[in-house]
């Protein structure tokens, strides 16, 4: 029996000097949201932050949310 898949496997088209350099700017830092912030600050996509940070993408975009609750408290 076959089975018909019609997903793509996507690879990333950011460079791998930038995707370097994202995960040396977090390396120290500690929450998934703080690391989301930073990283966001390249213009990554969901899934090279989520690859950095070695997490699945929704995780990534939860931590998102979370940024945004706590800038609206602030």
């Amino acid at each position: 029996m076959k089975v018909a898949h019609n997903t793509e496997i996507k690879k990333s088209k950011t460079s791998p000097e930038i995707l370097m350099m994202g995960y040396i700017c977090i390396k120290d830092v500690e929450t998934l949201p703080e690391k989301v912030d930073i990283l966001d600050r390249f213009g990554l996509l969901d899934s090279d932050i989520a690859s950095i940070c070695n997490c699945a993408v929704q995780s990534i975009r939860d931590a998102r949310q979370k940024l945004k609750k706590r800038s609206r408290r602030e």
